[in-house]
């Protein structure tokens, strides 16, 4: 195998092996930042010994062995520094003061971490979704930590620059030693505020993959990718969590879209005219279950509920074969839930879809004051479609133009353009 193979081959095994190594050895050491670190180590030194050794039968395995042998090293030293041997691992505390332990024995704590892989991948999830960090700080530490990608990758798919990534993710590890995060997952009622913010931080990065908010591309896959494999890992760890698998059904029924959602030279293509034989019918399938799991768990939550919505598109073969009162239904439902003007916009389109563009015109205008939406291209974008089905064309232009200064998505902004021409040539200028 050449170098650049093997480069390929750690990288890969990285990407899935990472989250479970840092885990086990944040659990080891009680601090997110050296465990990061020491299993760059490893990595590192996968890259410098495969090439010659061969890659291992069991790559993961091999870089989690070398990982905790650093991290046991690193205890070793910090005792010594120390001039003692306390608070070597949260394990370890009450023997190590009793003097039950020798300094030989830490290497027990390396076959404790491996009956725990799960539960570390679990508490590592939390810790880097943790409220404390600003929403930016846990997309990036989540990505990084749990998704394994590089801190260049993670300011690529954000467009912004790596430096910024950088810090972003300096900070929040320093914030979570400050703060004193410690490494468990939530019980009682500190779960659902604390599950609630890893949701929202998936969430956070499939839309952006979705429906990027500024750039040249549409859509980023690969985002919307990494999204649904985090909220996969999260399914299988707390599976008793029905808003865990409403949220997986959405992600995995919104992506069964992705061929369909642009056209030849990457141009979107909206969903009522998208050719649905391009639906991917095995993430439909996913997603369908998923929702399923998330209602014999509970009512659904807002997650599920949006999940719903996407199945009754899903389940229409045509666009004229959609529910659209269902949905608006479901949207009434979602907003008795999580009221929000986002919803009721979204509610507005269902209602336009449903009964008719004047009903859901008539809700779009009662959000032209709500100040969260003061800069949003999407109420112009929505208050635009209903004004050209009710013939309003010079309005509708209007608005098309207006939604096209807002938005910062280049292909977007193109869309939105011809739109507002296309109302010019309706009213004959």
């Amino acid at each position: 195998m050449s170098g650049s193979d093997i480069g390929r081959v750690v990288e890969a095994v990285w990407r899935m092996e990472s989250a479970r190594i840092v885990g086990a050895l944040t659990r080891m050491l009680r601090d997110v930042g050296i465990a990061e670190e020491l299993a760059q180590d490893a990595m590192l030194q996968a890259l410098e010994s495969w090439p010659s050794g061969g890659v291992p039968d069991r790559p993961g395995a091999w870089l989690m062995q070398v990982a905790k042998h650093r991290a046991l090293d690193h205890l070793r030293h910090a005792s010594m520094r120390a001039g003692k041997e306390g608070e070597l691992s949260w394990e370890m505390d009450e023997q190590l003061r009793d003097g039950q332990r020798q300094p030989d024995e830490l290497a027990e704590l390396a076959q404790m971490a491996d009956n725990e892989i799960d539960d570390d991948v679990l508490r590592l999830i939390f810790v880097s979704c943790h409220p404390v960090l600003s929403g930016e700080a846990r997309a990036a530490l989540t990505l990084k930590l749990i998704g394994g990608l590089s801190t260049a990758e993670i300011a690529r798919a954000f467009l912004v620059p790596e430096a910024t990534v950088a810090q972003r993710i300096v900070r929040a590890k320093r914030t979570l030693a400050e703060a004193r995060v410690p490494f468990e997952v939530p019980r009682g009622e500190e779960r659902k505020p604390r599950l609630a913010s890893v949701l929202q931080v998936i969430y956070l990065i499939y839309n952006e993959g979705y429906s990027a908010s500024a750039g040249a591309d549409w859509l980023r896959p690969g985002l919307c990718r990494e999204a649904l494999r985090l909220g996969r890992v999260l399914a299988e760890l707390a599976p008793e969590e029905g808003e865990v698998h409403g949220l997986v059904a959405l992600m995995e029924i919104q992506s069964s879209r992705e061929r369909a959602r642009t056209g030849p030279n990457g141009e979107p293509v909206l969903l009522l005219d998208q050719d649905r034989s391009r639906w991917d019918r095995l993430l439909i399938g996913r997603g369908l279950a998923a929702l399923e799991r998330a209602g014999r768990l509970g009512s659904l939550g807002p997650y599920g509920l949006q999940a719903a919505i996407a199945a009754c598109h899903a389940r229409a073969l045509t666009a004229d074969a959609t529910d659209w009162a269902g949905i608006a239904a479901l949207y009434d439902a979602l907003a008795a839930l999580l009221p929000s003007p986002i919803v009721e916009l979204n509610r507005a389109v269902a209602l336009g879809m449903a009964y008719g563009p004047a009903e859901g015109l008539a809700l779009a205008d009662q959000l032209l004051d709500e100040p969260r939406l003061a800069n949003y291209h999407l109420l112009p974008s929505v208050r635009g479609d209903l004004l050209a089905k009710l013939g309003r064309h010079a309005e509708a232009r209007a608005e098309f133009e207006r939604a096209a200064g807002l938005t910062q998505n280049e292909r977007e902004r193109r869309l939105l353009l011809a739109r507002a021409r296309d109302e010019k040539v309706r009213i004959g200028e």
